[in-house]
């Protein structure tokens, strides 16, 4: 059972997010596993914000799927495969998983109609909020107490990195999530010079965030530190890319090619 509930979320988060997963894949199979399933769990509250039931019915299926987790670190168990698995993971590995409301929050924000985040402030509780992942994962990863801050700030990072990258999608959707952006540019597609003004901005902001982390602060065991030089390698790809095209993520695509994310995996590996 519990085995069919850690496969579920390993296939979940191949399907989804294949960075992650041959990040995740660095990890010895116990550690894995269990980042597999905390993957799971917050896959599945993104999917329930993204869905297409009313702000109501999102925040209300949130709820529920955040009660679904605590009924089941209660119980030791559950029927729902994916809250299973991180049932079974989170204190074998002492996971601090009382932190996941923060992450339930930043969801909920999400079901907002429309998302418009309008200043810098409420744009970074958001990220904070989302990056909550990095100190749950940091057990793990064997981090220090240190080393789950820095995996905390490398989460705004990577988070900071998505919403640059995903700014075209997201209007899609009825979000702006970067402060100063013109929804007059965003409905006609535009890449005005403006908007490309702003998005350089966050890019540089990302690009800070990034040389803040200090990795070997996290004070990670030999055999878990490729997995985060993988991650830190695609994410600096897509900023580069962003770059390279003049800041334009409206009319072009900030998503790596599939060679291009290739090339930065094997990168993480070279001296």
């Amino acid at each position: 059972m519990v085995e069919r509930a850690y496969d579920t979320c390993r296939r979940m988060q191949l399907r989804h997010d294949p960075t992650y997963y041959w990040a995740t894949r660095c990890l010895p199979a116990e550690r894995r596993r269990a980042v597999h399933a905390l993957y799971g769990f917050v896959r599945g509250a993104d999917d329930i914000a993204d869905g297409r039931a009313d702000a109501g019915g999102r925040r209300a299926a949130l709820d529920a799927w955040q009660g679904e987790l605590e009924r089941g670190l209660l119980l030791g168990t559950s029927d729902h495969p994916v809250i299973a698995a991180l049932v079974d993971a989170g204190p074998r590995f002492g996971m601090p998983l009382e932190l996941m409301p923060r992450y339930m929050d930043a969801m909920r924000s999400d079901c907002t109609v429309p998302v418009r985040m309008c200043t810098q402030d409420e744009l970074d509780a958001y990220m904070h909020g989302t990056a909550t992942v990095g100190p749950m994962v940091a057990p793990l990863l064997d981090a220090s107490a240190g080393g789950a801050e820095q995996l905390e700030r490398l989460g705004v990072a990577f988070q900071l990195t998505n919403l640059i990258r995903d700014v075209r999608e997201d209007w899609r959707m009825g979000r702006v999530y970067l402060p100063g952006l013109h929804e007059l540019d965003l409905s006609r597609g535009a890449a005005t010079h403006r908007l490309r003004e702003h998005v350089a901005t966050q890019v540089g902001r990302a690009r800070e965030l990034f040389r803040e982390v200090d990795v070997t602060a996290m004070a990670l065991p030999v055999a878990f530190r490729p997995g985060v030089r993988v991650a830190l390698s695609v994410y600096l790809r897509v900023l580069d890319r962003v770059e390279r095209q003049g800041y334009d993520v409206i009319t072009r695509t900030g998503s790596l090619r599939p060679w291009e994310a290739t090339g930065a995996v094997v990168g993480a590996f070279l001296p």
